[in-house]
This record gives C-alpha cells, sequence and structure tokens, in this order.
C-alpha cells in the first residue's frame, strides 16, 4: 500500500528498511487510498441493488476490513509521520487526495444501511465524515492560498481536485439516508444536505472548468493523464445520486416539493455530462495505454478509476426510481459486470503488489 502517484515528490525521506512492517507502510502511505473504501462500498451497493446479495455481503466485509486498516495505517503515519502528512495537505496533487477519507466514510455508512440496515452505525459514521469534511476541507483550501511558489495548472491540476466535489455530495447522500431514522429533524436534515447538494454543484462547475481547460489548452503526457482523471465522471455520478436521493424524499419536505422540477433537471443534466464523459475516458485509456504504450501496473491511484464505474452504476438505477424512467434500468443491469471487472483487476494487484513489496524488503 506504499505506492505514490509517479509525479510525486520525495520528501522527509525515511529509511525504506523499517523494522516494522506496519510503519514501513504508513510512511509511504498515499493519501488518496480511502479511494479503496469508495469503490468497494459503491460496487457493494451496486450488487444490492441489482439483487447479487452474497457479492453485496462479501464486499462489505472486504470493505470493514480495509477501512480498519487504512484508518490505523494512517492514525500511525498521523502520530509517527506527521511531517509527511503536514507535506501532503499542502501538496496540490497529493492534498485532494484527503478528501477520500470523507467519502469513504459515508460510502461505508451509506453500504451499511442499504446492505443490512444498520442505521446507528451509518448515523456514527455520518458525524465523523463530517467533521473530517470541515476539517480537510478549510486546512487543503488555506494551505493552497497561502503557499508559497505554487505551479502552474500544467503542474498541480488534476482530476483528484473534484474528491472536493465527491466528499461534499456523499455527505448529502448519506445524510438523505439517515432522514428515514431522524424523522423528528426531517426538515433540518433535508435542509442541510440540499444545501450541500448544491454546494458540490458549484464545486464542480468551478473545477471541470479548470480542468476541462487544462485537458484542451496544455500539453498532457502519458505519465500526467492519471486515473484521477476518471473523476471528472465519477464527481457528477454522485452529484447525480445526491440529487436522486433528494427527489425520492421530496413528499418529506414542502420546499423541496416546490422546487421538485429544478432539482429533476439538474440531476438529468449532471447525469447527462456523466454519461458524456465515459467514452472520452475509454478513449484517452486508449491512448496511453495502447497507443503510446504506457505500462499497465498497479497504482493506488486506479481505485479512483473503479469508483466512478460503480457509482455511475447506483447513480443511474436511482435516478430511474428518481424519475420514473424504467428503460434506464438497462444500463446499471450490465454495467456493473465492468465495475465488478475493474474491482477485482485493482484488487488483484494491489495484493500482488504488497506480496511483491514484502519480498523485497526481506
Amino acid at each position: 500500500m506504499k505506492q505514490r502517484p509517479p509525479n510525486r515528490k520525495p520528501m522527509n525521506k525515511v529509511p525504506n528498511q523499517q523494522p516494522n512492517l506496519i510503519l514501513r507502510i504508513a510512511a509511504d502511505l498515499f493519501p488518496g487510498y480511502f479511494a479503496l473504501v469508495m469503490a468497494t462500498g459503491i460496487i457493494s451497493i451496486a450488487a444490492h441493488l441489482l439483487q447479487m446479495k452474497i457479492v453485496a455481503l462479501v464486499l462489505l466485509v472486504i470493505n470493514l476490513v480495509a477501512y480498519a486498516v487504512l484508518w490505523i495505517l494512517l492514525l500511525v503515519r498521523l502520530l509517527v509521520f506527521f511531517p509527511r502528512i503536514k507535506a501532503d495537505i499542502g501538496d496540490h496533487l497529493c492534498g485532494p487526495g484527503f478528501f477520500t477519507v470523507v467519502a469513504g466514510t459515508c460510502v461505508l455508512g451509506s453500504q451499511l444501511i442499504i446492505v443490512i440496515g444498520h442505521y446507528r452505525e451509518a448515523a456514527i459514521l455520518w458525524v465523523a465524515a463530517l467533521l473530517l469534511w470541515l476539517l480537510i476541507m478549510y486546512a487543503f483550501l488555506t494551505a493552497m492560498t497561502v503557499r508559497e511558489n505554487k505551479p502552474s495548472i500544467e503542474g498541480g491540476l488534476n482530476g483528484s481536485w473534484l474528491l472536493a466535489v465527491v466528499s461534499t455530495q456523499s455527505i448529502s447522500v448519506l445524510g438523505t439516508l439517515l432522514v428515514e431514522q431522524w424523522s423528528a429533524y426531517r426538515e433540518a436534515l433535508l435542509f442541510f444536505t440540499f444545501c450541500m447538494f448544491l454546494l458540490g454543484c458549484m464545486l464542480y462547475l468551478l473545477l471541470i472548468t479548470l480542468i476541462f481547460y487544462r485537458f484542451t489548452f496544455v500539453n498532457v503526457t502519458t505519465t500526467q493523464l492519471t486515473p484521477p482523471y476518471w473523476i471528472n465522471m465519477g464527481a457528477v455520478a454522485i452529484t447525480t445520486l445526491a440529487g436522486a436521493r433528494l427527489i425520492i424524499a421530496a413528499p418529506g419536505w414542502s420546499l423541496l416539493s416546490e422546487v421538485l422540477p429544478f432539482l429533476k433537471g439538474f440531476t438529468l443534466f449532471f447525469w447527462a455530462s456523466g454519461t458524456w464523459w465515459i467514452p472520452l475516458l475509454f478513449i484517452l485509456g486508449f491512448w496511453r495505454h495502447v497507443y503510446k504504450r504506457f505500462p499497465l501496473r498497479y497504482d493506488p491511484q486506479y481505485w479512483g478509476m473503479v469508483f466512478p464505474l460503480g457509482m455511475y452504476t447506483v447513480c443511474t438505477f436511482q435516478l430511474s426510481k428518481a424519475i420514473n424512467f424504467a428503460p434506464l434500468l438497462v444500463i446499471p443491469r450490465y454495467f456493473i459486470y465492468l465495475a465488478f471487472a475493474g474491482w477485482l483487476a485493482a484488487f488483484t494487484g494491489m495484493i500482488h503488489s504488497l506480496f511483491l513489496s514484502q519480498s523485497r524488503s526481506r
């Protein structure tokens, strides 16, 4: 688990010959590794919605273990290697990865509700995610604002910045799911999750403008065209899911009922945007790995590619339900297999990488 993005500069180098395996892995833990939890959780949810109950439960067990292990590693890194945490949060390329901690926590909470109906544990995760969102969002943006010697757009911007959108919308999604249990606070909670949905929309429109400019007017190399660019689609997919959840919950609050036409239109707008991104991202992947023959090997950033595939499956399923348009269900019934294939490939690569790195350290 200690691979880092290829363009990441080494800092405060700790000797690789750490006597403790946990310390060795924690020292170089990729900040965005909670995308593993995001990807596993959303594919488990997709499997459950599509009546693949056993697959959903197996992925839930895997996700609980992965979440616990990643938190142990993150806490060790925070306590023992704090200078690295500080450097990462102030780095334009690594800093956005911390938003996966928020999104992973919320996706796991949603998974607990949808797959096994555990609301209490999901509520605890939601409160924790909200506190983490406040800490990471403002720590990261403050660090980016006051930093001296800032990089150019070419050197400092990629799709991982859209994780700020994903984390924001994940709080909206889980909060809306909790309304069913927190009926006494229904209106206040729906108001909050609706505001988070709108905030996520604002962040996406701001960031995707810069990313699209970077795509079309700045040179892009095979090294720079990393898997996080799939979050271009994943961010609008989770925005669609947040909107669909609010549409479904609208009968419970008069204000949402009043803005329902706007909500449906805006949600469809984001779903169409996400659908538009998919062919382009596959073409760019073909260009990178087939035409340019860039080596295809495991990198933790690939979890940021698997997550959008699962999220698109789930958001399309829920959008079909929200707008009562059954033909859309054709997409998730087949897209789930593509998402699961991506998860298997990334998971196999991760296990192989762990064994390989351990054998080298002996």
